[in-house]
């Protein structure tokens, strides 16, 4: 996927490969020091079959200069990816109790 305009307002437009625009809210970026890399975790807020919401992460240029969206293709990534989201979710049902 593309990304059309920058990360403004946390919210962002993507071109998907059918060429439909679809705006994306930025849940959080970070820096990973194990891959060197910036990361964002975005949602297009679409639920899932079982309720849900449907996120989305890729590896991004926090300095502005590339717009494009790049895919996270390793599976050390992967990891670091999901064990920062299982962190956020443990502490977000700590949260509601």
């Amino acid at each position: 996927m593309k990304k059309d305009d920058p990360v403004n307002n946390n919210v962002f437009s993507i071109r998907d490969e059918a060429g439909n625009i679809i705006e994306c809210e930025v849940l959080f970026t970070f820096s990973s020091p194990e891959t060197n890399k910036d990361y964002i975790v975005y949602t297009d807020n679409v639920k899932t079959g079982d309720g849900a919401l449907q996120v989305y992460a890729n590896i991004y240029d926090k300095t502005g200069q590339s717009k494009n969206l790049m895919p996270i293709e390793t599976e050390e990534e992967w990891n670091t990816v999901e064990s920062i989201l299982a962190k956020l979710e443990e502490k977000n049902s700590e949260g509601e109790k």
